[in-house]
């Protein structure tokens, strides 16, 4: 390389604050006194800027909040506000929107599987229950109902026994009136 590609290359080094002085004294001393002092004007006009934008800006917000006050809105309108722009933004990018839509596809998917399943289950539920071996089965426990039970007519035998359950227990918790009104 060649000295002008280096002097591109080189930047200039400005000392940051609690830099060591010797490194703040040898960038001073490669200015000159015009530079240095050109650097000083520019760098209180800078600072001069920054302290009037920090101005504008603090009575800015001021303002703003004055605004926002006789309007009503709050910090929890606010938040609500920015939470609901957020979703809105989330909802729009097609990621999203993508998203939504596999799930979509995928929830008619899996519902479709889940009737298919549940058609399958009462076919073979149905072939089982008209399988000969159910009959057999079946034809046995009738078999056995009937030895155990005796021979009662057919149809009604559950509502009898759940009417003759409420009778009994009716009659069972009310009191005898009859005798009370004999032993007086």
């Amino acid at each position: 390389m060649d000295r002008s590609e280096q002097g591109l290359l080189r930047t200039p080094t400005v000392p940051e604050e609690g830099e060591d002085v010797a490194a703040t004294l040898s960038a001073t001393e490669t200015l000159s006194e015009e530079e240095q002092e050109e650097l000083r004007r520019e760098l209180a006009k800078v600072e001069e800027e920054i302290q009037t934008l920090s101005q504008v800006l603090a009575a800015k917000e001021k303002h703003l909040a004055e605004i926002k006050r006789k309007l009503g809105i709050n910090s929890l309108q606010e938040l609500k506000q920015n939470i609901a722009k957020g979703w809105q933004d989330v909802t729009a990018t097609s990621a999203y929107k993508k998203t939504s839509e596999t799930l979509s596809q995928a929830g008619q998917k899996a519902s479709a599987a889940l009737s298919s399943v549940g058609s399958v289950i009462t076919r073979k539920l149905e072939d089982v229950k008209n399988s000969p071996t159910f009959k057999s089965f079946e034809e046995k426990v009738e078999n056995l109902k009937s030895k155990v039970g005796g021979t009662k007519p057919a149809g009604g035998d559950f509502g009898e026994v759940l009417n003759s359950t409420a009778n009994a227990s009716v009659t069972a918790t009310e009191p005898p009136t009859e005798q009370t009104q004999e032993s007086l």
